[in-house]
């Protein structure tokens, strides 16, 4: 898939964030971009799994759970 053009608005404390995080890991500020965002999206991806399955666990073992509760 070809790179597609995107404008990205930022202020003053951003934009100094972003320069400055760019020359300490000697990236570009577009690439640091790149990273924050598949970076949060990887953990929003490991949240959810998280918390399906200590969902699908938790009514799994549920009388257990219960039991132990009342212990």
């Amino acid at each position: 898939m070809p790179p597609m053009a995107m404008t990205l608005r930022t202020d003053d404390q951003l934009d100094a964030a972003l320069t400055a995080l760019a020359e300490a890991e000697g990236l570009s500020r577009q690439e640091v971009v790149r990273r924050a965002v598949l970076d949060r999206l990887a953990a929003l991806e490991h949240r959810q799994l998280v918390e399906d399955s200590a969902h699908k666990n938790a009514e799994r073992w549920r009388d257990v759970l219960d039991r132990l509760g009342s212990v």
